[in-house]
């Protein structure tokens, strides 16, 4: 009877070992279906629906989907559904989004050395000097974007930002006299302008054309084809066609969430960024201009920028550079984009 017992137990030991060993096993072993299930990168922009911006990035994300095999499936949220771009950047880093195509007021809000790009008032002279200094400090932003949790995939920009307003604007004197819109939560750039002489009404975005419509300003700082997309030439009829400041953008996803993408498919999604990098700037600036056609023909005003304007508002917007310097701007970055600057023109860059 004991001898019985022994062997009955040790069969028991002998079932119970292996089906432990069995289960480590499948443990151990990845699951086929769970290693297939897709990788969802959702990205929101304040670019409407059907646009150039929107549609670009939809090639983009169909060619990551092909290369990928499926697996990385990137979902677009155009027309600012998402909220504002500071929204925008806080969703992210809570992983409620995994990338985003900002301006640089929303890139800000993850590195103020990106608004070198931007926020220099008639600091550049032409679209080529705008794109010499964004390679030339591409590396050094990068790299603080991704101590701070994110990869920029790509940048861009949309051509230059005008002056629209309700009355004509041709000399500093003329713009001293309206009440010029701000992006509210802004308080540098409200201060910058009073220093200028100026009179800042901080304004949420989608509150410009209503602004105008009403009174509350009399003129507003942007790109055409946003100025057209928000019919803004309606109650602000006068464009002022001078080069005030490049209009500068980007796209970023979390580290977390290009971590996650098997490293394999990497090649093959940058290089689709790449192409979309190419096809973005050329698409905007080709839009900024077909833009201003677009609203001529719907009664839209062109003050041009004739000989002696530019130098007349570069010297009204220099005395301001002491203030900007170390505060819509790090002082290292503004001091790295006038190096870059002297340099280029010395060799003859374009934009003398």
């Amino acid at each position: 009877m004991l001898d019985q017992i022994k062997a009955s137990a040790g069969i028991a030991i002998r079932l119970f070992a292996a089906a432990f060993m069995g289960l480590a096993l499948i443990a151990a072993t990845p699951a086929p279906l769970a290693a297939q299930e897709s990788i969802r990168i959702k990205l929101a922009t304040l670019a409407p629906r059907g646009t150039s911006p929107h549609k670009i990035l939809e090639a983009m994300g169909q060619k990551w989907q092909t290369t990928s095999n499926g697996r990385v499936v990137l979902t677009i949220y155009p027309d600012g559904v998402m909220g504002g771009e500071a929204e925008t950047v806080r969703r992210m880093r809570m992983g409620q989004l995994q990338a985003a195509m900002l301006t640089v007021n929303g890139l800000a809000e993850i590195d103020p050395s990106v608004k070198a790009l931007q926020n220099m008032p008639f600091v550049f002279r032409s679209l080529d000097e705008v794109a010499e200094v964004r390679q030339e400090l591409r590396v050094d932003i990068e790299k603080r974007f991704l101590d701070k949790g994110f990869v920029v995939l790509f940048w861009g920009d949309a051509g230059w930002v005008r002056w629209f307003s309700r009355r004509p604007v041709v000399h500093p004197d003329d713009l001293k006299k309206m009440k010029i819109f701000t992006l509210a939560g802004d308080p540098q750039q409200v201060d910058l302008m009073k220093g200028l002489g100026l009179q800042p009404v901080p304004l949420p975005a989608d509150a410009i054309l209503m602004g105008l419509q009403t009174g509350m300003i009399d003129a507003v700082p942007l790109p055409p084809f946003y100025a057209r997309a928000g019919q803004i030439s309606g109650p602000a009829p006068y464009m002022l066609e001078l080069n005030y400041a490049p209009m500068v953008g980007g796209v970023v996803i979390t580290k977390k969430a290009w971590d996650a993408i098997p490293p394999e498919f990497h090649p093959a999604l940058l290089e689709a960024v790449r192409t979309t990098e190419e096809q973005m700037t050329g698409h905007n600036r080709a839009e900024s201009d077909e833009s201003v056609e677009a609203m001529k023909k719907r009664g839209l005003k062109i003050q041009p920028a004739l000989p002696g304007l530019e130098a007349e508002w570069r010297q009204f917007a220099e005395p301001a550079f002491p203030t900007l310097r170390g505060t819509l701007v790090p002082a290292d970055t503004f001091d790295q984009v006038q190096t870059i600057l002297r340099d280029y023109r010395a060799k003859g860059g374009r934009g003398q």
